[in-house]
């Protein structure tokens, strides 16, 4: 299905906001408008949780030896000043 996006008044949005939610969760995109104006979107929900892939970017990186030393007084000057 393509994508399809529909502007639609306050006042539409009220009266037939049924109809609207059947079609966002088709896959449609509506824009809710306030005297022309865009003022929300509604649009399919997606919970935007995927499951976590542990250990995928290991060996990308190697903690230096002197990671937690202390800082030389040149970088430390240049966080004080």
């Amino acid at each position: 299905m393509g994508w399809i996006m529909q502007t639609t008044n306050v006042h539409e949005a009220k009266t037939h906001f049924s109809k609207l939610l059947e079609r966002v969760s088709k896959g449609e995109e509506v824009i809710i408008a306030k005297s022309g104006t865009p003022v929300a979107r509604l649009i399919p929900y997606s919970s935007g949780v995927r499951k976590r892939q542990f250990g995928k970017d290991s060996g990308l990186f190697d903690v230096p030896e002197d990671f937690d030393a202390p800082l030389s007084a040149e970088v430390l000057a240049t966080f004080e000043s």
